[in-house]
């Protein structure tokens, strides 16, 4: 149940009835054990369809592109009687095949959608049934507002939750919210006193059944509730430390009971998620789209020019007998010539192009799912592309977003401590269980070493030192802060003794040393820190002091008395001045030593990374957790450098972040260092500088404030940007990206459901991008590598199927100024049909599918090659092609008219043969040019290359001789054709065009490509020729495309200058030196009261 539980996602929009603050709108009455049928389900939906919008919302996608309006205005035009000149279906048939194809995508796709929701809703869980007293399983969307649920160990949490009680002490809890914030550190909840003793489902009934809350509407702030319980007479404030959230995971607690407050879609972590999943359509895609409307305004000023030279001509060219009594309908028929003109140029607008799309992106998604180079043996899954229609974004990305947890590390799990696995001498093994990963690891390390904690008390923990039982009083805990940096513990020894233990930041510790320590153990332990640092380990350091019995009691005094004030003296404020009571006992420390501890990175994080910057992309990290701990992943994954600058803005008003940041900008301005920033907490206006880093790490930032760092990275640079994480506090970003990943990660696929692509780890991102985005190793290799050879396929693809079009159908135009400018087609209708049909259909196909500069493995060695991507497709690229395709046309006619102008087809001076003899030696050399010119284009020549252009070709051929006989068998078709392949077959002016005229056309093309690559390389041609040269054989350039067919499956400010300069000095240590500390700071429940509620000697409650 627990894979089950670990499907959950983000919905695409909040119910109607959620509001985004709900401070200010009318309390939610919630009847405890009651029926509430006006709030929504807890149901949750992320497809894009349902059986009733498919059609409407189908059909408006798919026609927000132009091209697909324009073709069904030509069809439409088509029916019209005596206005096609290429009959009534040539564009609606074709129209329609390409709407089916689309749609059968998006139902697939969708279905996929509709079964991840599937596997949420129906997830079980506990709900109490208010007539019999009995915990009843049900499903996730059949719970509702008021419904009492019980949650157990390890499970995720259905809905927004009031917490009751739990099996700990004081009905606390231990909730793990790594979806939500993206921390690691477990945080504690706990119950109000006047329900923690309800700990059956009979006495929930029985005590609770009558009460009510009243609290917020909802709201998507994480951290903010307000409420009220009502018990009785009594009315008892509720507050977010009474709270589990939908997204979070119960741990370390055997169970609670809580009561559902928000559901579905008005969850916060939901409404957190409320931007609307959107429709996302490539940067080529919008440019072509934008390229479109121009070449259809050029369409249509040719049709203008073509209808108006048609009808000057009947007007100077009355004398002939066939135009007599046709004047009056000319001129009142000018409309109806204009269409006929329409409809015989509407391929320069290639319709072939989006089936021919659709089939190449769909199949190139295949090879990313199919790369075993991109599947994760550990967790046994393959990379997934969850849509097609972004492929060539991945080899555009210049900016990746990545959150922290669980994408850039391990989210591990910390086993539990289980009494009752026995060691072989039959005593209770004892594992523990802690806050964070970093305590259970110390805690375990010293049991290793023999020196084991055995249990606690209220008032005592018990060691097993060396086998020697040992009891220490607990007497006052010192909690951690962000500002303290470290925290301290005062115990009584078993001889009787004071002592204070401390552990914190290097920086913290050693300002608190004494001396001779210092000189002792200072230096020694320093060049150890150092070495943890370089191996990026997070440290602490660890201390003690013995304490006078008089001095303690002295002291504890003034401590107490200080807790109990509400301002200090002389001004100070109440918590400045506990803290200046910690850190009087906190003195003349002796150093014991330091502990590192390995925040575990995903494999090859560092290197993958390192590729993407070298690649030219900009990596930025988001987090929700502390600054300390995202500054240590920092310099583990190697996003922080040695030599770098590093700029922390932390300041906590908007003033003073403002102030830092112009500091921070003079400082850039003035370094030829490169930059790395920490933010911590977003700012408005940090964006200028942020641009001007190598580095970027954004800490404590909210899911929605993710989102608007995507948006304004997207706005502000206008370039391609790539959001990946794995939790659901990630969707939000992932959502506004122009392409989304998710991280298949251990706490559930909420991330994957939103994504556009999902990989398993970090790694496989540079072979995305680098090879199947250029073409398309994990997150490296998925950048690196599909991006690179999506791109560049899909590029060339649409410049190539604009080309083709335009190289046929401009003959039209020529043909007209030949013909009377009557409108006549200057090829037969079926082999204008099948010219993208068949004919030209390969040659886009295989540039889509196997055309690459150079292997997967020279794109990762080489990761500069992505930088060079930007070329590809442009404005001017594109247009460049369109003219190739007009000369071409214009070589081809009039070449062609030129060979046969003198009516000597034949030997023995037989006449021309008719339009059609000449209009299919036309098309002939187009056919062969078009097809030639792609060898030209591609790169990859393999035996599929050469099959799909001499293929082509000889189609053609094969076509003619064919179709020139269909008249004898089958009467109603093809009697203009026949017998015309012996006619052009038997002229030698036919033969000898064919060596002249396709290579005339393409003579600038060859020369160009021939000048280009000899005397003006670029670093592509000089890798290309390098890898080439080592490699003799062409056929190792198919290898990986044929292996993919077979594979498919980131200091408070002080006033005074000086504390502030020795601050940044703090600052710049702990940049170097992260410390472990994952305490949570202010949280419900302090350290100093938590460790006296437990006793690990007593049982706890069942729960039943």
């Amino acid at each position: 149940m627990s894979d089950t539980l670990a499907m959950e996602r983000l919905g695409e929009e909040s119910s109607s009835t959620a509001v985004n603050d709900g401070h200010n709108q009318p309390k939610r009455l919630i009847y405890m054990i009651g029926t509430h049928q006006h709030f929504c389900d807890n149901a949750i939906t992320t497809a894009k369809y349902n059986v009733l919008t498919f059609v409407p919302k189908f059909l408006f996608e798919q026609f927000h592109r132009y091209s697909n309006i324009f073709f069904l205005f030509i069809a439409l035009m088509q029916q019209i009687p005596n206005v096609s000149p290429t009959g009534k279906y040539t564009t609606a048939l074709p129209l329609i095949f390409i709407l089916m194809v689309s749609a059968i995508k998006e139902i697939f796709e969708d279905i996929k959608r509709h079964k991840a929701d599937r596997g949420v809703n129906t997830t079980l869980v506990l709900v109490l049934n208010k007539f019999t007293s009995q915990w009843e399983w049900k499903y996730w969307q059949q719970i509702r507002v008021g419904d009492m649920v019980k949650i157990t160990n390890d499970q995720f949490f259905p809905s927004d939750l009031f917490l009751l009680t739990s099996s700990e002490p004081n009905g606390m809890c231990y909730i793990e919210t790594a979806n939500l914030d993206g921390e690691t550190n477990l945080k504690i909840r706990h119950a109000l006193k006047v329900t923690t003793h309800c700990l059956s489902s009979e006495q929930l009934v029985s005590e609770l059944s009558l009460s009510s809350i009243q609290c917020d509407q909802p709201n998507r702030h994480l951290y903010e509730f307000h409420g009220n319980l009502k018990l009785g007479d009594s009315v008892h404030p509720m507050g977010p430390e009474n709270v589990v959230l939908r997204g979070a995971k119960l741990r370390n607690t055997n169970w609670i009971f809580g009561c559902v407050l928000y559901t579905g879609h008005e969850s916060k972590l939901m409404m957190n998620s409320s931007v609307r999943a959107p429709i996302k359509r490539s940067n080529v895609e919008k440019i072509t789209n934008k390229q479109t409307i121009l070449l259809f305004a050029i369409l249509l000023v040719i049709c203008v020019i073509s209808a108006t030279a048609s009808y000057i001509w009947k007007k100077q060219n009355k004398e002939h007998w066939y135009l007599d009594g046709l004047e009056d309908a000319l001129s009142s028929n000018y409309f109806f010539v204009l269409l006929t003109f329409i409809i015989l140029y509407n391929n320069l607008i290639p319709i072939s192009l989006q089936v021919t799309l659709e089939m190449v992106r769909f199949i190139q998604a295949s090879f990313i799912n199919a790369d075993i180079e991109m599947y994760c043996e550990e967790k046994d899954t393959p990379a997934m592309a969850r849509t097609s229609n972004l492929n060539e974004e991945l080899g555009q990305v210049k900016y990746i977003l990545s959150d922290k947890t669980g994408t850039l590390t391990r989210n591990t799990v910390v086993p539990e401590v289980d009494n009752n696995e026995m060691t072989p001498e039959g005593k209770p093994t004892i594992r523990y269980q802690g806050a964070s990963p970093d305590e259970a690891a110390l805690v375990r390390g010293a049991q290793n070493i023999g020196f084991e904690f055995t249990a606690r008390t209220p008032e005592c923990v018990f060691i097993n030192a060396l086998g020697t039982v040992e009891k220490y009083e607990i007497l006052n805990v010192l909690d951690f802060t962000s500002d303290r940096k470290r925290m301290s513990t005062i115990v009584r020894t078993p001889e009787g003794k004071i002592k204070l233990y401390i552990k914190g930041a290097d920086s913290m510790i050693y300002d608190r040393l004494s001396e001779s320590s210092l000189q002792e153990f200072g230096d020694v332990t320093e060049q150890h820190l150092s070495n943890f640092a370089t191996e990026g380990l997070r440290t602490l350091c660890c201390a003690v002091v013995d304490i006078e019995d008089n001095i303690y009691q002295e002291w504890n005094k003034k401590y107490i008395e200080a807790q109990t004030m509400e301002t200090g003296p002389n001004g100070m404020s109440r918590d400045d001045y506990i803290n200046e009571m910690m850190s009087k006992v906190e003195a003349n420390l002796k150093l014991i030593g330091s502990t590192a501890i390995e925040d575990k990175l995903q494999d090859d994080v560092p290197d993958t990374i390192d590729t993407l910057l070298k690649a030219g992309i900009h990596i930025w990290v988001l987090t929700g957790d502390k600054q300390e701990t995202a500054i240590n992943i920092g310099h583990s994954c190697k996003l922080l450098q040695t030599g770098m600058l590093h700029v922390v803005i932390d300041d906590d008003s908007l003033d003073n972040t403002r102030e830092s940041i112009t500091e921070a900008q003079n400082q850039i301005r003035s370094t030829q260092r490169e930059v790395a920033l920490i933010v911590d907490e977003l700012s408005s206006s940090f964006m200028e500088m942020a641009l001007k880093c190598k580095s970027v790490i954004c800490c404590r930032v909210s899911p929605a404030q993710k989102a608007e760092i995507v948006e304004a990275v997207k706005k502000t640079t206008r370039s391609i940007t790539l959001a990946i994480g794995d939790g659901a506090n990630d969707v939000a970003m992932i959502r506004a990206a122009n392409v989304g990943v998710g991280i298949s990660g251990l706490e559930g696929l909420q991330a994957v459901h939103s994504s556009d692509y999902a990989i398993a780890q970090f790694r496989f991102l540079s072979r995305l991008l680098l090879v199947h985005g250029s073409w398309s190793l994990f997150l490296s290799r998925l950048l690196l590598v599909h991006g690179s050879w999506s791109l560049s396929r899909l590029c060339k693809l649409i410049l190539y199927s604009f080309y083709k079009n335009i190289a046929l159908y401009i003959l039209e135009l020529w043909f007209a100024s030949v013909s009377a400018w009557s409108g006549q087609a200057a090829f037969e209708r079926w082999s204008l049909s099948l010219y993208n049909v068949i004919f030209t259909a390969a040659p886009p196909m295989v540039i889509g599918l196997f055309d690459r500069q150079c292997s997967a493995e020279t794109m990762m060695k080489y990761p500069a090659l992505y930088k060079t991507h930007s070329d590809l497709f442009n404005v001017k690229l594109f247009w460049t092609w369109i003219l190739s395709g007009v000369w071409h046309s214009l070589l081809l006619f009039w070449l062609t008219y030129f060979s046969v102008n003198n009516d000597t087809l034949w030997q023995h001076g037989r006449a021309d043969g008719g339009y059609l003899v000449f209009g299919n030696m036309l098309f002939t050399y187009t056919v062969i040019t078009v097809c030639l010119k792609a060898g030209l284009e591609i790169n990859a020549w393999t035996w599929v290359t050469h099959a799909a252009i001499w293929g082509s070709i000889v189609m053609w051929f094969v076509y003619l001789m064919i179709y020139s006989r269909f008249w004898g068998l089958f009467h109603f078709v093809g009697a203009d054709m026949c017998g015309i392949d012996q006619m052009i077959f038997s002229s030698g002016v036919f033969w000898f065009g064919i060596g002249i005229i396709p290579l005339s056309a393409l003579l600038v093309d060859i020369s160009y490509k021939l000048i280009s690559r000899t005397c003006f390389k670029t670093l592509t041609d000089e890798i290309m020729e390098m890898e080439l040269a080592n490699s003799p054989s062409q056929q190792s350039m198919l290898l990986e495309t044929a292996r993919l067919f077979k594979n498919v499956f980131h200091v408070k400010r002080d006033k005074s200058k000086d504390v502030r300069r020795r601050h940044r000095q703090e600052v710049e240590l702990d940049l170097q030196h992260g410390y472990a500390f994952s305490q949570e700071e202010h949280g419900a429940v302090p350290q100093s009261t938590l460790i006296r509620v437990y006793d690990t000697t007593r049982s706890k409650p069942s729960g039943i």
